[in-house]
């Protein structure tokens, strides 16, 4: 009789904690999948000591101390800050470009974001547009359509754990070489329908989103499309390249910090939260399990042979959401279509930021031939 409590004793604990480790796995994968907390982790909080019309001084960190150009955020407040004017061993001033949101008190506590601005096009940097609807399988989807003299558009998608003000800083550059923009939301975004199951799907359902919108331009216009996107709105575009109706439009490809392997993304998510090594591959397997991704059909994206079509890859080695391996082998083994410009000292999606006179060039001489 006592042998039998003990069994049953170990079996409620072994159950106990098999159903509580699949809870963490489940837990995990949230922050890779679910809309309002996917992305990488957000950057440390840093103090202001004190801010002027057109400087801030900031705790140096890692953060507050990189070169280009950065969005500071934090409880009613949003800023747009240039480059380090001066060091001390504690501090960093710098050029404090705008504050479009809430004061910078001296004693407040900030994060850095790639979030350098806010708004719309026309907020932001006074641009004409058009908020236009584009019909998805979901629903209305939202876009900004920005007006441009040539027949090439760009489709700027955003990333996951953004929104489309990702594409902001690229818009004014854009709008000097008269391309017409479009920048869709997508599925579970601010204004657009929620996914079935409420869930982000690393590219794998969002790219019907831009194939709608790939087919809203072709049918306002569009001779030629160049697919622009951030993150897995990269891994958009590359399901896009070869699944869409109206892919024989696409002329390019610009991915900024590609998403090529979903899983390390999903770890990079969950162990940059603080969540122990041994339950990563649980939440992998949950993310699995949830959205049905399989590494097959992700990965066969950018598989080589697809890219059809010119592509510009910016990424660099200091992502640790997306590691940029995946885009370096990815440009070794197609140098006749794909070109790599790393960007060093930048997170995730912050290629423009850590170097936006860099990487606007590098995207001119791009899209040159394109126009």
């Amino acid at each position: 009789m006592r042998l039998r409590y003990a069994v049953a004793a170990a079996a409620t604990t072994v159950v106990g904690a098999g159903t509580a480790a699949l809870a963490a796995g489940r837990y995990g994968s949230g922050f890779a999948l679910k809309p309002s907390i996917a992305g990488p982790a957000p950057e440390g909080l840093v103090t202001v000591h004190r801010a002027t019309a057109d400087t801030v001084v900031l705790t140096r960190t890692p953060a507050s101390a990189r070169p280009g150009i950065w969005g500071l955020t934090g409880p009613g407040v949003h800023a747009t800050i240039g480059e380090v004017t001066e060091r001390t061993g504690h501090s960093v001033t710098r050029r404090l470009l705008r504050v479009d949101r809430g004061t910078l008190d001296a004693g407040a506590f900030v994060r850095f974001t790639p979030q350098a601005y806010r708004g719309d096009p026309r907020s932001a940097f006074g641009l004409d547009f058009t908020e236009v609807q584009v019909t998805g399988e979901l629903g209305l989807i939202p876009a900004w359509m920005l007006p441009g003299a040539r027949g090439t558009w760009v489709i700027a998608v955003h990333g996951v754990g953004a929104t489309r003000e990702q594409a902001l800083p690229i818009l004014p550059m854009l709008h000097r070489y008269r391309l017409p923009v479009l920048v869709p939301a997508y599925r579970n975004d601010p204004g657009a329908p929620a996914s079935p199951d409420g869930l982000g799907h690393l590219g794998d359902t969002e790219w019907r989103d831009l194939d709608a919108a790939m087919r809203y331009a072709v049918e306002h216009g569009a001779a030629r499309l160049v697919l622009l996107g951030w993150s897995t709105g990269a891994t958009m575009a590359l399901r896009a390249l070869h699944q869409s109706p109206a892919s024989d439009h696409v002329g390019g490809l610009v991915l900024d910090s590609p998403v090529l392997d979903w899983r390390s993304t999903v770890t990079a998510a969950v162990r940059t939260r603080g969540m122990p090594k041994a339950l990563t591959p649980l939440a992998v397997r949950a993310a699995e399990g949830r959205t049905g991704l399989h590494t097959g059909r992700h990965s066969d994206a950018a598989a080589p042979a697809r890219i059809t079509v010119p592509t510009l890859i910016l990424h660099g080695p200091d992502d640790r959401f997306a590691p940029w391996d995946a885009s370096r082998a990815l440009a070794e083994r197609r140098p006749d279509k794909v070109a790599l410009h790393p960007i060093s000292g930048a997170p995730h999606a912050g290629m423009w930021n850590a170097g936006p006179e860099e990487y606007e060039e590098a995207l001119r001489r791009f899209l040159t031939p394109l126009m």
